[in-house]
Formats: C-alpha cells, structure tokens, sequence
C-alpha cells in the first residue's frame, strides 16, 4: 500500500497544465488527481474521498459546484470536510440541489461564513428536502421565534434544525413545556443556546422533565430547563456514574449534589478527566482545599490553560515580592474577567513587576 508522503509525491508529477486540459480531453484524471490538483485537498482526504466515489461522470459540473461553495465563503477546511462527510455532493445538482439551499439561507440573513459553517457541520441540508422540510422548519422556528433573526441565530447553533422533522419534535415539545409552567422565554433561550434539546423524542422529554422534578429542582427556577438538558443528554448508567464521580473525585455530599442540580446543572456536563485536572492545579497552589472547589462548583468549567494557569502564576510573583498577604477566594478567581483581574492585581503592581509582561500572561 502507499503511504500518504509517497502517495502525494508520485501525484505532484501531474503538471497544473496537463490537468486543466485534462478536464476537457481523455482521459479524464482520477477523483484523487482531480480533488488533489484542481481544488488542493490534502491527500487524505481526497483519498478518503476517491474511496466513496470511483469515478465522477460529468468533472465539469462537480468542478462548477465545488467552485461555487468556494466562491461564497467555504475555506480549505470547511470543503474538505463537507465532501469527506457526503461524497455524493461531488454528482450533485448545482442549479437544482445547491444553490436553492444556498438562496434560502441567504435569504435569512446569514452571512457567507455563517452558511459555509453551517453547512460543513451538517451537510446534508444541501441534500435535504427544501419544500418539504427546510422551509417548513424555517416557517415554524419564525412563529416560535419570532423574526428571522432570532431563526438564524438559532439555526447557526444546529444545522439539526433543518434536516428534521420540527413537527414531531420541536412543535409537541415546546408545548409541553409551555403547558408545564416554562415560560416562554426559558423555551427562546433554550433554542438560542441548546436547540438539540427540543430534538428529543417527545415521550423522552417528558421522561426528563418528570425526572428533574423528582430530583427536587423547582420548574420556577430559571436553571429548572438546564437541568432537564443535562439530565436528558445521558443515560440512567451514565448519569449515576457522573455523580459517583463527583462523589469521590471532588468529594461532594447528597446535599451539595442536590444544590448545584438546582443553581448550576450545566457542571454536570464536565468530564471527570477535567475534574480531576482541576481539583490538582487548585490544590497543587497550597492555597485552596478540596472544600473550595464544592463551595464554588463553576470552577472545574473554566479552562485551566485560559484561566487558572496565568491567574495562578501572577498571583505567585505577586505574593512572592510581598505585593500581596494574601490569595482571592477561588470563586473570584474563576469569576473576575480578565479585564477585572488586570486592573486588580495587575495594574497597581505594573511599576514594579512589568506591565508588558503581565499583559501577556493575563491575555495569552
């Protein structure tokens, strides 16, 4: 078998030259050549491609295709991965598949990055129904949402959106939840921020919502919603592992499990590889227990290379030319922005320990 390198070299023998005219006169080049020297694909992926699809019957219309989704804003990157996710787009339609997919969601008011991101994460919208499901799901996100902005912004969080059948699963979902006492405005930011969630089979979701209600989180609360995703994104075996996981990693009780489900339930979508790696990079400073982490729950949320590593690091130099007696609590520590945390333990010192310096640890 040839390797990639090997592989890659033997096919840049072909001269740009030879392959521009090879598209109008026999032989034509492989699927391979013609991703690798007419649209610059890695090797890999147009491998991968070439594997999918032997042969291309008309090079001519998939060259016209492929040059379109170029021509509106789809990088290198984005191409790649949506020809290696549907390799079928290669034979499709230009005029009669693509651009009225194309025109719809332009139509919307995204942007030439916001379609080309779209798209590359869920490609088969261009292979999806446009009369019989992505305008009816444009038409029914408009009614619940109201103006075609709110319908874009949701619609750039999940492509989910317009390859499913909304009326099966938003529409019953969204009244059941409305019927349940969430108000409406809970369901929009739900959309906004977690549409996938109103995915879920409607008899799953009625599940979840009864399971959270039993779990002692009031449907008032404004967190009542996320903890229904959370809970809702696993199963039974999955969820009882995850607070097992709590329990012995950050040495949570029943009662501290029970008030983050009721203020912050999204912490329960953290790994237990990050728990872990936290809970060492906050001890590992000899200023903060175990305790402190269960006091401020958020903190194994942030990111350790972002937030906690520089922080850390200022506080140390500060500390150690006696700038400062002592360390902010950790829950001030996750939660100063940077702009906060610069103009707190950074500024006051600039004269002293560099303010250039500073600046890049805080910003890095």
């Amino acid at each position: 078998m040839i390797n990639a390198s090997v592989r890659k070299n033997l096919t840049s023998l072909f001269s740009k030259s030879y392959y521009h005219v090879s598209l109008n006169s026999a032989p034509p080049p492989t699927v391979f050549e013609f991703l690798l020297h007419r649209h610059h694909f890695s090797p890999e992926v147009a491998s991968r491609v070439a594997s999918a699809v032997t042969v291309l019957r008309n090079l001519q219309k998939s060259d016209a295709l492929l040059s379109f989704l170029k021509g509106i804003g789809f990088t290198k990157s984005q191409l790649e991965k949506t020809v290696k996710s549907r390799p079928s787009l290669l034979s499709s339609s230009l005029d009669n598949t693509i651009k009225p997919k194309i025109k719809i969601l332009q139509d919307l008011g995204l942007s030439s990055n916001d379609i080309a991101h779209i798209i590359s994460e869920k490609p088969a919208i261009l292979h999806t129904s446009a009369r019989n499901r992505v305008v009816p799901a444009l038409s029914l996100l408009k009614g619940l949402l109201g103006s075609n902005a709110e319908v874009a912004r949701a619609v750039r969080t999940s492509g989910w959106l317009l390859v499913t059948d909304l009326e099966k699963t938003v529409r019953p979902n969204v009244e059941f939840l409305k019927s349940y006492g969430i108000a409406m405005e809970q369901i929009i930011v739900l959309m906004n921020y977690l549409p996938r969630f109103l995915l879920y089979r409607p008899k799953l979701m009625r599940k979840c919502v009864e399971n959270v209600s039993e779990m002692g989180v009031d449907k008032s609360s404004k967190m009542f919603i996320y903890a229904v995703c959370v809970v809702g994104s696993m199963t039974k075996q999955s969820w009882d592992i995850k607070l097992q996981a709590f329990r012995n990693i950050l040495g949570f009780s029943e009662d501290d499990i029970s008030r983050v489900l009721k203020q912050a339930p999204l912490v329960f979508k953290v790994s237990e590889d990050k728990m872990r790696k936290v809970k060492e990079v906050v001890l590992a400073t000899g200023k903060y227990k175990a305790s402190c982490i269960v006091k401020c729950p958020k903190s194994v949320m942030y990111s350790i290379e972002k937030r906690f590593n520089p922080r850390f690091q200022v506080l140390e130099i500060l500390e150690s030319r006696h700038l400062i007696t002592r360390w902010p609590c950790l829950g001030a520590i996750c939660r100063m922005s940077d702009d906060k945390f610069f103009e707190q333990f950074v500024s006051p010192y600039s004269y002293e320990i560099g303010d250039v310096f500073m600046q890049r640890m805080i910003k890095r």
